[in-house]
């Protein structure tokens, strides 16, 4: 058991580790590619990590009797994820410094609480109540530059954007809890769908532009790591842990670690606000977490 679960630490570490790269993987590949470009590169890279993982698996032809058994289930999150909450959140980080977009991006579990008391009929505490406060008057700060009572945004619809993207990150897990397939062929089935519509869209919308190969890097290092490996690992980790609590509070690391990315590698000034507002989001997740465990 000790063993399985230094393995579980190893694996949820590599996850943490992934996660706080992507933000600055974001940024530095929208210079070169437009939201819907690194939307649809990513999430074909991913297609292809997915699928040779379910090769390795010998699980590959399960997608076909996943998709045959619940298909307009896989249909409605492949629109979800990776199609419309990708390209939102592409978008985010395209029109806001990347360490307002990734703070913004973490309230995505107080959003799942909410919805889920609506939608699962799941029983809201006062705790999950007071920890919105918290974690949005954090939202507040950042989306102010420091002046939260000015209510002066520096980027309305970019922090509007952000904090849709927490909506349709917590909507797809809500109704991802219907689907029976094994994770791993769920989420590839959800690309493959996804890429599909993505391909649809750019063909009525827009047109297929030829990247330069290093241009290609940041997508494809953003559906290997963002969308492929990092799940995989984490559901590893999960699988080996005498329990999640044990490895879940690893993911507090990661927009701290992030932060330390974006500064050497984006090369953006990390603004005093931003480390107040991270303080207040973190603080309110933290709370949640521990009371409602």
């Amino acid at each position: 058991m000790k063993t399985n679960q230094t393995l579980a630490y190893k694996y949820a570490l590599l996850s943490v580790f992934f996660w706080s790269t992507v933000a600055t993987a974001f940024k530095i590949s929208l210079r070169f590619l437009t939201p819907l470009e690194l939307l649809f590169y990513s999430s074909l890279s991913s297609l292809f990590v997915l699928g040779g993982i379910l090769i390795y698996q010998k699980r590959f032809f399960e997608v076909i009797k996943h998709i045959k058994k619940q298909p307009f289930l896989t249909l409605v999150l492949g629109l979800i994820n990776p199609f419309v909450y990708y390209l939102v959140l592409f978008k985010a980080y395209d029109i806001l410094p990347a360490q307002v977009a990734q703070a913004i991006n973490y309230t995505w579990a107080l959003m799942f609480a909410y919805l889920g008391a609506i939608l699962l009929k799941h029983k809201i505490t006062k705790i999950d109540i007071i920890a919105g406060f918290i974690c949005y008057f954090g939202v507040l700060i950042i989306a102010t530059h420091g002046h939260p009572f000015s209510l002066h945004f520096s980027n309305a619809f970019g922090v509007a954007l952000a904090l849709f993207s927490t909506i349709l990150w917590s909507l797809y897990w809500i109704i991802n809890t219907k689907t029976k397939a094994n994770p791993v062929v769920a989420l590839f089935s959800n690309f493959l769908v996804g890429v599909i519509f993505i391909t649809l869209y750019i063909s009525l919308t827009s047109h297929f532009r030829v990247p330069t190969p290093s241009s290609m890097l940041g997508a494809i290092y953003v559906g290997f790591f963002e969308m492929g490996f990092s799940f995989v690992f984490w559901l590893k980790a999960v699988n080996l842990s005498e329990s999640i609590s044990k490895i879940s509070n690893l993911i507090f690391l990661s927009p701290l670690l992030s932060l330390v990315f974006i500064h050497y590698l984006v090369g953006e000034e990390i603004l005093f606000s931003t480390i107040v507002a991270l303080i207040f989001i973190l603080g309110g997740l933290i709370m949640q977490k521990r009371f409602n465990r």
